[in-house]
Order: C-alpha cells, then structure tokens, then sequence
C-alpha cells in the first residue's frame, strides 16, 4: 500500500494567534508595580473613542481609533490597619467609627489585701518536698507576696539553685551574683545580700545562683555543716526582724534541705493532687522525724497545702479527701487550682497577686496566707 501524501500545516498569521502583540493599555491592568501606593495620581488611562466614517464618503477601511485621556482622581487616604477590599465595604457598609480609647488598665496592679495581723513571733517556714513539680516555689513566692501585700514584713531565702524564687520575685539571680551560696560556704553576713523585691513593699529575697549546686559537695567537710543557715538567719533577724520567714528547698533530701529543717520551726508542705505525690509525703516524714529527734526538737508540720487541683476529675478529689484524712488538722481549706495565670507569671519576673489580681490563682493564694496568718494568732492564744 503506497504512503499516500505528507500534508504540511501551514499557520497563515492573521488567522491564528499574532505574532507581536501589542496590549491595548485599556484593558487589563496598567503596567505599574502594584506597590506604588500613589498609583492613581501618576497613571492617566487612555480610553477609546468611537469614531464614525462620514456621511458622504463611505469608506471601507476602519477608522483609527482615537483616545481621550481622563486623568484619575487624587489617592484617598487608606486609615491605618489591615487592608480591605473594596467588595467588602461595599457589602457590609462603611465602617463604624472607633470607639473612644478606654484607659489602660495595669496587671502590675497588686490585689488588693486585707490587712493580716502580725505573729507575736517570728514564724519561719520550710517549703519541702523532695517530689519536684508539686509547686513549692509557686507556693513559696506567692504567699510571701500574700502577706507582704497585708502590711507584713516577709523574708524569702532561696535554696535551690535553679533560682526559680528569685526569677518569680523579679531579683537578679546571675552566676556571679552575691546570695545564699556566700552565706552558707564563705560565711558572709546575710544582710550584706538580701534585696528589696519589686512585688511587694516589705518583702525582701536572698537570692541563690547556679554556684549553690555545688554547695551540696563542699558542705561535706565543713563543721556543723547542718547549722549555718541556722546561725545566718539568727544573726540576721536579731537586726532585722522579720514576720515571716520562707525558706525555699530543692526537690532533694540533701544538706541543703537539712539546713532549712534545721533551721526553721514550721514546716509547709505542698502536695500536688497526684499519686506520686502522696509517695513524696511518706518519705519526707521519716527525714522530718530524724531532725526533730537529733537536731531540731522545734520542728513541726503546721501546714499542708493542696495544689495543681483540678475539679474535674475524680482523682483529684481522691487525693484531696486521702490528705485529709491523715493531715486533719494541717491541710488548709483553701486549695490551689490548676491556673494558667499561675504558670505565666513567672515568665514576667512576677508573682500572680500582681500579675493578674483577679485570676483564680492570685485568690486562692490570699486566701491561703490569711488562713496562715490566722492560724499563727490563734495557735499563740
């Protein structure tokens, strides 16, 4: 079977697509960058006009179009903010005109507190709890920010050497800076390192550093390792007396938890609504039992403190009715609940009285100290 033909497509221009193009510059858009913002005032558009063949002499070329320009009207002013389209406010309507500017409310506003009544003594509190994460800064900071705010004078000692209580009360804890370390290894007067924190007027902080970890090691050789905490703050308070003393630990049973037990005569305890804090308890008793018969007969658990509480859910109110039912008359009525409040505060070197005074948190934690401070009149009458 013969091949028959080869047929070549020829394209004839004119009636396929042109091969020059030439947009007219009255359709589509300009060619102007869109980020001219003063767009119309420079872009004169060019629009055609109709051209008709005159009357006596018909012709059947087309007539040339010929163009009028318009020049565009003056930018309006854009207000300040997102853009809109154009479709939305013809849509919705023109905007409501803003309303007037409400004056600024501050978070660093403190709660405020009711006027607590001062000990006939100086109550010196230990915060412990080898079980980390129960809230034992939290609670540390914020009830000594609760009674500093009632008119009391208030010490906090910072042991651990994360140094979370001086981030919270807003005191420089650099390495390098002067605290807690340079008390109990070098021996150095307290006074010569305790600042004014910014939460509270009377509310005073011994910051610890990152140099405090290894304080633990060097404490070993040393003599009466247990009681130089104790003979600071004796020193200290006989010239600067205090209401109340917090003695903020590390998540650890070591020789720095040992000189706060040695040190104090209460001890606050708080336990997270959760099982395995329960387990913590049951050890930090025994260590309890072994400094009150060798090193501190003074020492008594005069507070349980109930934190991370959350409402929903059954464990919790399990783990709440089991730690009243062994610490009867210690647990206070108030308990601390899961508060977002509570966790964001420290990130602003505040406490949350002060950070946000109507959270949950900030009114649990009052309510909290006034039951302290009750407690430390009536317990003396």
């Amino acid at each position: 079977m013969a091949a028959g033909a080869v047929v070549v497509d020829e394209v004839t221009w004119g009636l396929g697509w042109p091969r020059n193009v030439t947009p007219d510059p009255a359709i589509g858009w300009p060619d102007v960058p869109r980020e001219t913002l003063d767009w119309p005032s420079q872009v004169a558009i060019r629009v055609p006009a109709a051209a008709a063949p005159a009357a006596d002499e018909p012709t059947d070329e087309p007539a040339e179009p010929t163009s009028a320009v318009i020049a565009a009207d003056p930018p309006a002013i854009r207000p300040p903010g997102p853009r809109r389209a154009r479709f939305d406010e013809d849509e919705i309507g023109p905007l409501a005109a803003p309303e007037p500017a409400q004056p600024p409310v501050s978070r660093e506003t403190p709660a405020p507190a009711p006027a607590f009544p001062p000990p006939p003594t100086t109550r010196i509190f230990v915060v412990a709890n080898q079980k980390g994460g129960v809230g034992k800064t939290t609670s540390a900071v914020n009830l000594a920010a609760a009674l500093a705010l009632g008119g009391l004078s208030v010490l906090v000692v910072d042991l651990d050497p994360q140094g979370n209580a001086s981030t919270a009360l807003g005191v420089d804890h650099q390495p390098g800076t002067a605290g807690s370390y340079d008390v109990m290894i070098a021996g150095e007067p307290m006074a010569n390192h305790v600042v004014e924190s910014a939460e509270a007027p009377g509310l005073r902080v011994l910051p610890a550093t990152i140099d405090l970890a290894g304080a633990e090691i060097e404490l070993v050789s040393m003599v009466a390792r247990e009681n130089r905490l104790l003979r600071a703050l004796k020193a200290y308070l006989a010239d600067h007396p205090c209401d109340y003393v917090f003695l903020d630990c590390p998540p650890s049973l070591g020789l720095l938890t040992l000189n706060a037990l040695v040190a104090a005569n209460e001890i606050l305890i708080p336990i997270q609504c959760e099982y395995y804090a329960l387990e913590g308890v049951s050890q930090l008793m025994r260590t309890i039992n072994l400094v009150k018969g060798e090193l501190n007969d003074s020492l008594r658990l005069s507070t349980v403190l109930l934190t991370m509480f959350d409402g929903r859910t059954r464990l919790a109110a399990q783990v709440a009715n089991e730690v009243r039912t062994h610490f009867a008359a210690e647990t206070l009525p108030t308990v601390i609940p899961r508060s977002v409040r509570i966790s964001e505060a420290p990130s602003y070197g505040q406490t949350v009285l002060t950070y946000h005074p109507d959270s949950a948190g900030a009114k649990s934690y009052l309510k909290a100290a006034q039951e302290i401070a009750q407690r430390g009149i009536e317990e003396q009458t």
